[in-house]
């Protein structure tokens, strides 16, 4: 059957299908092909999740801009960037995410020419390195080095895809072992007995005469 024989509706399907498709395939291009690329971490900036000044604290930092308004979300650790990306409202947006690669820049003050696109990056769980909320995603560019960390401290790698709730519960454990490690530390730097009744009366000891 040729064009001409179609009902008017059917070719009006067929101009509204093609037209979809050249939609869809423009959104596709600019979410891929045309990025906004990273941005510098500026001074008194605050972290999107927990409003902690993102640049006073140490480790890998997140970023993700959105490609609908080209907003940018920050973050002073990866793992509150993971848990602002994990919420279902924010599972489908079409954005730019990125980390650092901590092989390249100082763990305590993170360079922002050293930021990576986060869903090809490597993520090392369980080190012993500590961040802006204790303990922390290290994030590495090559998963050689990445594994090499984990043969020095410990912990295991992941990838993006790989990053999931139960990566956050397992980082928010460590973080409440890593709390109560610190405060039993300190006890013992202060000669405090953990059994001590803080709250009990003095007792007046008797004067001499």
């Amino acid at each position: 059957m040729s064009v001409l024989r179609l009902p008017m509706r059917w070719l009006w399907l067929l101009v509204i299908s093609i037209g979809l498709a050249a939609c869809s395939d423009e959104h596709e291009a600019t979410a891929v092909d045309v990025l906004q690329g990273p941005v510098a971490f500026e001074s008194g900036e605050e972290c999107h999740v927990c409003g902690m000044i993102i640049t006073e604290y140490p480790g890998a930092k997140g970023q993700i801009i959105t490609s609908r308004d080209k907003a940018v979300h920050k973050f002073c650790s990866t793992q509150d960037m993971l848990s602002w990306w994990l919420q279902p409202e924010n599972q489908h947006l079409q954005a730019e995410i990125y980390v650092h690669d901590i092989a390249k820049t100082p763990w305590d003050q993170p360079q922002d020419e050293h930021l990576i696109d986060a869903r090809s990056a490597w993520y090392v769980l369980g080190s012993n390195l500590q961040g802006a909320m204790g303990p922390s995603l290290a994030t590495y560019s090559d998963r050689a080095v990445a594994e090499s960390v984990v043969a020095a401290q410990g912990g295991r790698v992941l990838s993006w895809d790989e990053l999931d709730m139960g990566v956050l519960q397992e980082l928010a454990m460590a973080g409440h072992e890593h709390a109560a490690q610190h405060a039993e530390h300190l006890r013992q730097a202060h000669g405090v007995d953990e059994h001590t009744d803080e709250h009990a009366p003095a007792m007046d000891m008797p004067r001499e005469e």
